[in-house]
């Protein structure tokens, strides 16, 4: 079966939340309840679980980690170039400048779920927990600095940065996820992917206010350099073939939904934010299994 149509219910579910957002049965109050319940509820349920009890761990998945930060890491500096190739209104630069390197978390892990299963969810996990606080750090960072924020007090408050700072000390320390817990945390964070990827969908704004240029830069740098960036990292690292997978799934997502509501909340910019997300989300639909089925 090709990659492309492996991947189709994923993308059916966003097409799904874009429908049902458009009835008046799930307005705009529902969805913004349903997207809190996940990124407050949901989705670090799922990310702690994972990491806590998880087969992969920072000490024996170095490559991974690595690979993972290289890519990272390049997106933030070329996102930043925009800067000065685009004479941008500053607040337009600071709410669209996270869309070089964040990604659709949701789309990452529904993905490498059904692809790899289990082992693929813990190795994108493992893969979110390293790069949840580098993102926001740098998102948060940038948007605070043109809006006047404080960066710690917003970093501190984020459900997904302590989720995984969390999961990972659980993990480190060895503790044990008593079985009641466990199952709990098993079904709250099932139903963060189906539900999540729902939101992506209603989150989707058919709507000018960006340039073209800077439109296809960080369009083209999300889902084109990036996944570059990893394989380039990968093959350097000496990934095997299913991490290579996991890692190129995390670098060609496109980029999170959630840096929308970041921007919203933070400077009141999130226009060019939505046209950039919603791009990236209807292109990646052809991008992401154009990349997975060249490494296969």
């Amino acid at each position: 079966m090709s990659i492309a149509l492996v991947l189709l219910p994923d993308f059916a579910l966003i097409v799904g939340g874009a429908l049902l957002s458009r009835l008046r049965a799930f307005d705009a109050a529902f969805w913004s309840g349903t997207e809190r319940l996940v990124y407050f509820v949901l989705f670090p349920a799922l990310l702690f679980r994972s990491l806590a009890t998880g087969a992969y761990t920072i000490a024996d998945s170095l490559p991974l980690v690595a690979t993972a930060l290289a890519f990272t890491l390049a997106g933030i500096a070329l996102s930043y170039l925009a800067r000065f190739l685009f004479r941008l209104p500053q607040g337009d630069f600071a709410a669209c400048f996270q869309c070089g390197f964040r990604f659709n978390t949701y789309l990452a892990l529904a993905v490498a779920d059904r692809l790899q299963g289990p082992s693929g969810l813990a190795a994108i996990t493992l893969m979110v927990g390293v790069l949840v606080p580098v993102v926001n750090i740098a998102a948060v960072g940038m948007l605070a600095r043109d809006g006047g924020s404080r960066l710690l007090p917003a970093l501190v408050r984020n459900p997904l940065v302590l989720a995984c700072v969390a999961g990972l000390l659980w993990s480190v320390l060895r503790l044990p996820l008593p079985d009641f817990a466990g199952r709990v945390l098993s079904s709250l964070g099932g139903a963060s992917l189906v539900l999540g990827l729902l939101t992506v969908g209603a989150a989707l704004k058919l709507e000018r206010g960006l340039a073209a240029a800077p439109l296809v830069y960080w369009t083209g740098l999300k889902l084109v350099i990036l996944p570059a960036c990893a394989l380039v990292a990968g093959h350097a690292l000496g990934l095997t073939p299913a991490l290579m997978q996991i890692a190129l799934i995390m670098a060609a997502v496109p980029a999170a939904p959630s840096a929308y509501v970041l921007a919203m909340q933070m400077s009141g910019r999130g226009r060019p934010v939505a046209v950039l997300v919603t791009t990236g989300t209807l292109a990646a639909a052809i991008t992401l299994p154009l990349w997975l089925t060249a490494t296969r």
